[in-house]
């Protein structure tokens, strides 16, 4: 089986639409799935910036979501979320509450304000406009949307590379799919998993630098970073197991990014499963998430 899109949209019922502005250097990227998907979360970095993540934990009441943001701004930029949630109530879409209907929008940030124009970060109309600009097409990748104002490899005398949004997707013969759409804006150096090859990050006269090594012995500032994102699957997922998959697709992270997780990172992937594929085995789905973390990382900052 062979899928010429092999991005997020892979999988039937997400659409996902940027909204970038070029000249102030921040954006952000709408993942919609307005039938609904079953959610999970997990927060490995110490700094997050989030929205509605409390209500997709497990034992909650919310059991779907109908999408999911990812924007620049820091916590400025979670106003986008806004435009979203106004969107999908024009479409009549939304957790049933008696007479009206709740889009249920979780969201989450990076820090791009030091790059671009710190006045002007993602706001209610570009949420909006993300959520028009969506498609089921293959996903833009590179310095776009959510990633326009992202960088990778941050230390004290080093130069950032730019990170971007990435995204890859993998499936199986039984019609199982997986897919990772992320943002990079890594305090850490994005390598290949493959080789351990720093692929993108911190330069030095050149020369791309040991960021690990350099954190050992210096001070970073904090708020800096924090690289998010969403692994989708068509399979049948509870809460708990959609849970479980973020859990272990953050492995794809630690192997992409180094160092990855640190106190100044906000690292934070969602789940989303739609449930047309038979029920699949989370240890399968949750491997296979791993894998297009990393390749979504490094897809980021190289294409």
């Amino acid at each position: 089986m062979t899928l010429t899109n092999q991005t997020l949209t892979a999988i039937d019922g997400i659409q996902v639409g940027h909204a970038t502005d070029t000249t102030a250097r921040t954006g952000c990227t709408v993942i919609l799935c307005p039938t609904g998907a079953t959610a999970g979360i997990d927060v490995r970095g110490a700094a997050p910036g989030s929205r509605e993540t409390e209500a997709i934990r497990p034992g909650r009441l919310i059991q779907k979501v109908h999408a999911v943001l990812l924007t620049g701004g820091s916590a400025f930029g979670l106003d986008a979320a806004g435009g979203v949630v106004q969107y999908l109530e024009e479409k009549g879409v939304g957790f049933s509450a008696g007479t009206v209907r709740v889009p249920i929008v979780p969201a989450a940030v990076i820090f791009d304000l030091h790059v671009g124009d710190a006045r002007v970060r993602p706001n209610r109309e570009m949420g909006y406009q993300a959520c028009l600009n969506a498609t089921d097409g293959p996903v833009a990748v590179g310095v776009v949307g959510a990633g326009t104002g992202a960088t990778v490899g941050k230390a004290p005398g080093v130069t950032p590379s730019p990170g971007g949004v990435g995204s890859a997707c993998d499936h199986l013969d039984n019609g199982l799919i997986v897919a990772a759409l992320v943002v990079v804006n890594a305090l850490g150096n994005v390598v290949s998993p493959a080789t351990g090859e720093i692929v993108a990050g911190g330069k030095e006269n050149g020369s791309f630098v040991d960021i690990t090594e350099r954190l050992l012995d210096a001070s970073i500032v904090p708020g800096t970073n924090t690289t998010i994102g969403v692994v989708a699957t068509n399979a049948a997922l509870s809460v708990a197991e959609a849970t479980r998959v973020a859990e272990m697709a953050h492995d794809g992270m630690a192997r992409a990014i180094r160092p990855s997780h640190t106190m100044f990172d906000g690292d934070t992937l969602f789940t989303l499963a739609t449930g047309a594929h038979a029920s699949s085995s989370v240890n399968t789905i949750g491997i296979l998430a791993a894998e297009v973390v990393a390749e979504a990382i490094v897809a980021a900052v190289t294409s």
